[in-house]
């Protein structure tokens, strides 16, 4: 169910005042400008200032944010779905409230519930919105994470929202609700809405096919090329900003790169995403030896049958042996 702080909130829901130029705000090279807010509220996304946004799947969150259509974001964990939605609206002072749509998620939480409230000291029964309705009726951008995670029943109260003049019928108040003309909808998720085809993502679910030809538009944010992944990585890694850092961090990004080509070779079942990439550098400040960082960040997370390979694909970016310098064993 919903918060009752968030519940309970009597703040304005203005609409758009003021037009934020791409090329400017992003870095892209593109001449539009979209719609914003002049002002930041509570709910808008702290700004990440060193964030580095990926043109196709900026312009694709951007055309949701300017044309009220549905975007939805796949691709590999670790890749930033979500904080690249998060990222867009927070130049845009847009409010933005994310929501993890695990199996846990219920019907009742989204629409909402009679519950017993005090009023006037007495106790009474009144129906509190779920996060729906509460956002559907607010200049919020309703972020869905793990999309294809989400209970059959969940999915089929999203369907209608999906369009985007689609109103929300609340049967159990003979209520119709319109849609806050600054309402936006995205969604993340791991695959496509075709299941889990490549063992990494259990309790993903198949998305019905009616439902995914309601989303507008929908983008895929993959692992980049690699100098692209290395100047993100070096943009958040400021103690590496040297040469001997940004060499390393090339290291870490190539190797990197050969686990995810043993992924789709089939001789790896782990695969090595940006955000461990990041947290290697992160981890380094404080183990100092990449090898060991290396090994807790990401070798012991894989098969054993598996580390041979990764020892060896190790040695072959670094010129060192992996376990013998993570151990100090000379």
């Amino acid at each position: 169910m919903l918060d009752r702080r968030l519940a309970e909130s009597s703040e304005e829901s203005p609409l758009p005042d003021t037009t934020v130029n791409v090329a400017e705000a992003f870095g892209l090279d593109v001449d539009i400008s979209v719609p914003a807010f002049s002002e930041r509220t509570e709910r808008v996304p702290e700004i990440d200032p060193d964030y580095l946004f990926d043109h196709d799947t900026t312009m694709a969150i951007l055309s949701g944010f300017a044309n009220d259509w549905r975007v939805l974001v796949t691709g590999f964990h670790g890749t930033g779905k979500s904080t690249h939605i998060e990222q867009v609206a927070a130049r845009l002072n847009w409010p933005c409230l994310r929501i993890n749509l695990d199996s846990h998620v219920s019907r009742i939480d989204l629409i909402g519930k009679d519950a017993i409230v005090l009023q006037d000291g007495k106790q009474i029964t009144e129906f509190q919105d779920g996060i729906l309705p509460w956002a559907y009726q607010r200049n919020v951008a309703l972020v869905f994470d793990e999309y294809d995670a989400g209970r059959p029943d969940v999915m089929f109260v999203i369907q209608r929202v999906l369009e985007a003049s689609g109103q929300l019928t609340l049967l159990d108040q003979s209520r119709v609700i319109k849609p806050h003309p600054a309402f936006r909808f995205f969604a993340t998720a791991n695959t496509v809405g075709l299941g889990d085809t490549t063992g990494l993502y259990h309790g993903t679910q198949q998305i019905n096919q009616a439902q995914m030809d309601r989303w507008s538009v929908t983008t895929i944010l993959n692992y980049l090329p690699e100098p692209q992944e290395v100047a993100i990585v070096l943009a958040k890694a400021k103690h590496l900003q040297t040469p001997d850092g940004e060499a390393l961090v090339g290291r870490m990004v190539q190797l990197a790169n050969l686990t995810r080509a043993a992924f789709r070779n089939g001789d790896l079942a782990t695969v090595m995403s940006p955000r461990t990439v990041l947290t290697w550098t992160e981890t380094l400040k404080f183990f100092k030896a990449p090898a060991l960082a290396f090994q807790l960040v990401f070798v012991n997370k894989c098969d054993p049958m598996e580390r041979a390979l990764i020892a060896e694909l190790y040695q072959r970016v670094f010129g060192e042996e992996l376990f013998a310098d993570a151990t100090g064993v000379a």
